[in-house]
């Protein structure tokens, strides 16, 4: 068996961490793609060695473009390593551009080559088809032949979609595997004293997606609403900050609210540790969600959807928008309540089930392909 491992951002850096390691552990023959869709060093090259991954095999260095042409090069650049490596499998993450390209690099060749995909954090679904996100979600999962989703809820969303059962496993979500595995290393304060904080006295701040970053007047809204909280609650904001955000605050020539403090991206355990320490998140990311949740560390959602609804369901995460008083009323419920929530995606197995699944599965059709007998040749 020979699988690619197909990654690009951040996210699908940690979240496939698990999945890597075992390929490693368990000599599997496997192919590390990197897309080059976070393209800095601190997007990339930083999470790399912080979570002690394997240099890639092929880096496709895609860099920043719009959607159509980032995806466009990378369908190509991958489609020919593909086309050259032979993979059995195609492994992607999530749901950026990487995936997309990934998903439909791989379909195309798969009659030819006899390529499957399997989709890791299948079935999630924010309903709103306004996010580029969302369109990637859906053709990664009709285009993949393992769909594996964290939770009950994207299993009945897959199903709704005519999705076949036959191809759906619920195995908890990747993210606790890495979390799980890095909790010892972030029960310190070594980055609370690097960034001047203390424990529970700051918000965390992340934000990064296209409809807050590229909207003037959306992003202003949510500094102004930034801005409020300080005033509130006279705590500082620690915001490592995603260079597309930096970007556009100088391009549109927006004040930073008191009490906001930029910094650059910060490794995977470090952004921990401060997640960890934090007395509450704003975020607008799918992980950070999932994360705080794992954590146990109140989260205030700036948007107006989450495809996490679990995490909203046990109390953990709040979708507050982005207006400065829906956030504040988020804030003030989400820190009242007792930080006793259990987590849904799993017990930091979701690896080793995935893993699972396809050797058995592969196993077994190695052993029909092997062992069934062929029909004699007729002749007249």
């Amino acid at each position: 068996m020979k699988i690619a491992v197909i990654i690009g951002t951040r996210p699908e850096m940690i979240k496939m961490w698990s999945i890597i390691r075992l390929l490693q552990e368990r000599g599997i023959n496997y192919l590390l793609i990197h897309t080059g869709q976070h393209y800095s060093a601190n997007m990339k090259d930083v999470f790399f060695h912080s979570l002690h991954l394997p240099k890639p095999h092929y880096n496709l260095n895609v860099g920043s473009d719009t959607q159509g042409r980032q995806i466009a090069l990378m369908l190509r650049r991958i489609g020919e390593m593909l086309a050259k490596e032979k993979p059995e499998l195609v492994m992607i993450q999530g749901d950026t551009n990487t995936v997309l390209a990934g998903a439909l690099a791989a379909s195309k060749l798969a009659l030819k080559l006899d390529i499957k995909v399997a989709h890791v954090e299948a079935g999630l679904r924010s309903f709103d088809c306004t996010m580029p996100e969302e369109t990637g979600r859906i053709i990664a999962d009709h285009a993949s032949d393992y769909l594996f989703a964290p939770t009950n809820i994207q299993k009945q969303n897959l199903l709704y979609e005519g999705v076949s059962p036959e191809k759906i496993y619920v195995v908890g979500n990747s993210i606790a595997d890495a979390v799980k595995e890095h909790l010892h290393l972030i029960q310190g304060g070594e980055s609370l004293n690097n960034h001047s904080l203390q424990k529970q006295n700051y918000f965390l701040v992340t934000m990064h997606r296209v409809e807050n970053t590229d909207n003037c007047d959306k992003l202003k809204q949510l500094l102004d609403s930034l801005g409020k909280v300080y005033e509130q609650y006279k705590l500082p904001l620690f915001y490592p900050v995603h260079p597309r955000m930096k970007k556009r605050i100088k391009e549109f020539n927006l004040p930073l609210p008191p009490g906001l403090t930029l910094t650059d991206p910060l490794d995977y355990l470090e952004f921990l540790q401060l997640l960890h320490n934090a007395k509450a998140v704003l975020t607008d990311s799918g992980g950070v969600q999932e994360e705080a949740s794992i954590l146990r560390v109140p989260c205030i959602t700036l948007r107006n959807n989450t495809e996490r609804p679990e995490t909203v369901q046990i109390g953990a995460n709040i979708v507050a928008g982005t207006k400065p008083l829906s956030i504040l009323q988020a804030i003030e419920l989400m820190l009242s309540r007792k930080r006793e929530w259990n987590h849904p995606f799993g017990e930091g197995d979701t690896g080793k089930k995935i893993m699972d699944v396809i050797q058995k599965d592969f196993a077994k059709v190695k052993m029909l392909a092997t062992t069934t007998p062929r029909r004699p040749v007729e002749t007249t």
